[in-house]
């Protein structure tokens, strides 16, 4: 190669690279998306929604929420995975997606360690063990005495086969030694109402749907399957309190392609902690039962691994299937 070619090309590299640092420095640009895999309404949507106004405010570009709903999560954490990887489309995903998937599903479009780049955790929320006032029970060790002298006949909902409600169970089970009938429902809101009309009379849920009724007696909270009380019900122990080393809470964590350069990420961590931060979210979430969390990109990165891990095991161990 001739010494002008090779001026020339080490020249062009050079004209690149800082045409790409600039592009980066500058950014964004123009609008970003924040795909949401569920549907409007849930907890996944609050978050985005919530979180995609502060980043609005704090980055200067307006941050859009699209639903792109199925296959419990995996349509839109595919698309996100394969966009570009420039910081423009982003994923609000979680344990759902990014760790039960893995466990259910033997050939995911996507690889949640290999195709994505972490940004930050955002939040987590516990879910209660409920019963309804008509089973005679009004403590953990009771509902385990009356499953161990009923093997096979308690029925036990849970928002889906699959679901973190069902994990939730199926710990429960590997840890206190009952045999339940599982009643798999369409989601949180089907199986709050069957509690409510006695149609199932046990189950896990998210714990922003019954504390009303919980309130009120119409439901009975038994403990928390969380690693740490709530604010919205702190007379309620957790699970470990009682005994029983149980916990599922319900994560949420934003999500680039991976590729996405290093900077953008970095900014979009910071970005996101400022948003946490916020004492209006803060309230809004707690109202909700969701607690706002943050982290470093590696911390959600080793967070995601351990709970992929966790829940597969489970699922081999529990023969856990997704609908």
């Amino acid at each position: 190669m001739s010494l002008i070619r090779r001026v020339f090309l080490a020249t062009l590299a050079a004209t690149s690279l800082g045409a790409i640092a600039q592009t980066n420095a500058n950014w964004p640009t123009r609008p970003i998306k924040l795909i949401v895999p569920f549907p409007a309404g849930g907890g996944y949507d609050f978050m985005a929604r919530n979180l995609a106004q502060k980043l609005t405010d704090s980055l200067g570009q307006p941050v859009v929420v699209e639903n792109r709903a199925g296959a419990n999560g995996n349509i839109g954490s595919d698309a996100v995975a394969k966009a570009a990887p420039d910081g423009y489309t982003l994923l609000l995903g979680g344990i759902g997606p990014q760790a039960f998937s893995v466990a259910l599903y033997p050939k995911l479009p996507f690889d949640p360690q290999r195709d994505f780049a972490p940004v930050s955790l955002v939040a987590s929320q516990p879910n209660l063990l409920l019963t309804h006032p008509s089973l005679p029970v009004k403590s953990v060790a009771e509902l385990v005495a009356l499953a161990k002298a009923k093997p096979g006949e308690l029925p036990f909902g849970s928002t889906g086969s699959g679901s973190g409600q069902h994990f939730g169970l199926e710990q429960l089970k590997a840890v206190s030694g009952i045999d339940v009938i599982h009643v798999p429902y369409k989601g949180a809101a089907p199986l709050h109402m069957a509690m409510l009309a006695g149609e199932v009379k046990v189950a896990f849920n998210i714990i922003q749907l019954p504390m009303q009724q919980v309130r009120r007696g119409e439901l009975r909270a038994l403990a928390l399957a969380s690693k740490k009380r709530s604010p919205l019900a702190p007379e309620v122990p957790t699970m470990a309190e009682l005994g029983y080393p149980i916990d599922f809470d319900t994560w949420y964590a934003v999500f680039a392609p991976t590729g996405t350069p290093r900077d953008i990420v970095a900014k979009l961590n910071a970005a996101i902690l400022r948003a946490l931060s916020d004492p209006a979210f803060k309230e809004r979430a707690l109202a909700l039962g969701i607690d706002l969390i943050g982290s470093s990109p590696e911390q959600l990165g080793t967070h995601m691994r351990q709970e992929i891990t966790r829940w597969t095991d489970l699922a081999k161990a529990a023969n856990i299937k997704a609908d």
